[in-house]
């Protein structure tokens, strides 16, 4: 569906000075997703945006906020632009206003908001979940923080800075972009080829939660199937001498939810079984035996729930519902020889493909949780059992569904540079890219921050630091940091180079378009991370009329299929060699990429779905798991 008159007939009402706060079109002509349809001011992704802690209370500021664009020296703008719908980027249609903007340029966020009364005498969190890339936040005119980093949650405190009825909140956001410092994937000022659209500002959702002083932060567990036992590592804020963090381990199932059983109803009001429990004090860790333990993996995908409480005094002062899955990732070797990827202890044939993330009409913002959550089922439905997810990182939603639909996740970081020399068949062939000290200890930070904000989620296996040399530099050390930050998961040093000896788990070689390995290593888990690409353009389903490419081109589906399946047999053979993973490119197509198994807008899968599956299940079941 193109969205050009309807846009125009808003302005046009603009003009006139008839258009309400609730009138609203995306904006430009670009192809959309079906989802679009149900896009609107009043329901923009409205779900409780952290699954993992969930409370009771909350509420959600998505949706028509004002908004201005101005040079970056300037000082707030006495008057705004329009209006822009929180959380879609201003560069997207589904913003309202798909305007674009610049390293020069300064955005402007404002709404208002009110605090229920019910909530009197609580600490009120104002949440943000990502904005690209640095923005400050102000609260009744009084500047309460900054953040920078596209990625990650960002919180602040506003309790002491609120007055009674209506409250201002104003947003102010500089993207640079492509500027070789900032984190930023796929994005470039300049689209084309493989990169696409820049996206700047916020991206996921704002919105305002009630805690007690002292509250739940964070948490975090570590399985050990041999010991038949969960480790649980709570974070409290506020935490006071006496404080006591107890955690119950919940009997869940398969699909298992929080938003069913949330916080107001979990282990103590008996929705669910209590398998465990155990106290511990703010930080420390809480040991949960379980018997008969229910593993993770994508045939079965089993949860646990999580009931987490801080008690003082013995009374509780706070609680989350949440949940966990009991799981382990590591080496397995055959015939104690070659390393293959392992799963619970034993070998795992991990197929997925290279996930982009993005949206025609939302670009990095799906256009609702329908959406988000339909990708990672149509590649469950595929027959795939991975996904990588490629130099862009998801709302908590997304692993959110990982967890339940059964999906292993590779996590690239997003690269902020391009490459200098990009080696690809031998070790030390590559030179790094020439990062600046602020590009490297800005890496690190946001680094540091996207894996301690979704390692919670056990269906990521591997950590991937860096791609194909993209803003790559020392890589020893880099890997080592990330083992240091989490030692539970396999780390691919460089996913098609550029490659140490001895660094990491993995090594990594991408080949196109046929299924190849450039490099073997005996003393490494061997993985094929980048092959396929396969195109088909499909008339009504592109996002610009030419210059689309894939690595190979064809004129139907039964093509595609043909050559699919021909690569799938290549594939066995690296798999008998030692092959213990691949990653197909790709999900969907994006922008100039007409390479998907799906077509940009997911109005059109490319391949039949069943003889798709019956091809990847194959390819899963060559690898023996004995």
């Amino acid at each position: 569906m193109r969205f050009r008159f309807i846009t125009l007939f808003a302005a046009i009402l603009a003009v006139a000075g008839t258009v309400s706060a609730q009138q609203w079109a995306p904006a430009g002509d670009k192809i959309m997703t079906k989802w679009a349809e149900e896009v609107s001011p009043a329901n923009a992704h409205p779900e409780y945006p952290r699954p993992q802690m969930v409370r009771p209370d909350w509420k959600s500021l998505n949706g028509l906020w004002d908004y201005a664009i101005t040079p970056k020296s300037s000082a707030r703008p006495a008057s705004f632009d329009g209006k822009i719908l929180v959380p879609f980027a201003v560069e997207s249609a589904l913003s309202g206003v798909g305007r674009t903007f610049t390293a020069d340029d300064a955005l402007w966020y404002k709404t208002e908001f009110s605090v229920p009364s019910a909530w009197k005498g609580k600490r009120l969190m104002l949440n943000f979940d990502a904005v690209d890339w640095k923005a400050d936040v102000f609260v009744n005119d009084i500047k309460v923080g900054t953040h920078t980093g596209c990625y990650t949650h960002f919180s602040f405190d506003v309790t002491p800075y609120l007055k009674s009825g209506s409250n201002s909140l104003v947003v102010r956001v500089e993207d640079g972009t492509d500027n070789d410092f900032q984190p930023r994937g796929k994005q470039v000022s300049k689209p084309n080829g493989i990169w696409y659209t820049a996206v700047s500002g916020i991206w996921q959702s704002v919105w305002i939660e009630p805690v007690a002083s002292t509250h739940v932060a964070d948490y975090n567990v570590v399985s050990n199937i041999e010991n038949k036992s969960m480790e649980v590592t709570v974070d409290v804020a506020g935490a006071q001498e006496g404080d006591v963090v107890k955690v119950f381990l919940l009997d869940g199932g398969i699909g298992y939810s929080t938003e069913t059983a949330n916080a107001a109803k979990t282990a103590v009001d008996g929705l669910y079984s209590v398998l465990a429990s155990g106290m511990a004090v703010p930080g420390g860790s809480v040991t949960l035996n379980v018997n008969q333990p229910k593993l993770w993996s994508p045939d079965s995908p089993y949860l646990y729930g999580l009931d987490i409480q801080v008690l003082r005094n013995g009374k509780v002062i706070d609680k989350v519902a949440s949940y966990t899955a009991m799981r382990e990732v590591g080496a397995y070797r055959k015939n104690g020889n070659t390393k293959l990827m392992g799963l619970n202890g034993e070998g795992l044939f991990q197929l997925g493909p290279l996930d982009q993330g993005w949206w025609p009409d939302g670009l990095y913002t799906a256009p609702t949780d329908e959406a988000l959550r339909f990708d990672i089922q149509k590649t469950k439905d595929f027959g795939f059992n991975m996904i990588r997810k490629h130099i862009k990182v998801e709302p908590d939603r997304w692993f959110y569904y990982c967890d339940q639909i059964g999906i292993i996740v590779w996590q690239d970081m997003p690269s902020f540079g391009g490459s200098k020399k990009w080696g690809m068949y031998y070790y030390g062939e590559g030179e790094d890219f020439p990062a600046t000290p602020a590009a490297k200890a800005n890496y690190y930070k946001e680094w540091t921050e996207i894996i301690n904000q979704v390692k919670k989620f056990q269906c990521i296996a591997v950590w991937v630091p860096f791609n194909e040399a993209w803003s790559q530099f020392d890589t020893k050390d880099v890997v080592a940091y990330t083992k240091k930050l989490d030692p539970t998961r396999l780390v691919n040093q460089s996913s098609g180079g550029n490659w140490e000896e001895g660094v990491g788990d993995i090594l990594d070689n991408h080949h196109y378009p046929y299924p190849a390995f450039r490099m073997w290593d005996k003393n490494m888990i061997n993985v094929l991370g980048e092959y396929g690409g396969i195109g088909l353009p499909l008339e009504g389903h592109l996002w610009q009329s030419d210059k689309n490419w894939g690595y190979v081109q064809y004129k139907n589906g039964d093509e595609v299929l043909a050559e699919y399946t021909s690569f799938a047999e290549q594939l066995k053979q690296l798999i008998k060699q030692g092959c213990s993973a691949a990653v197909y490119t790709q999900t969907t197509d994006v922008e100039g990429e007409v390479n998907g198994l799906m077509t940009y807008d997911r109005k059109v899968i490319k391949m039949d779905e069943k003889k798709l599956r019956a091809v990847n299940e194959g390819i899963i079941k060559s690898m023996p798991v004995k």
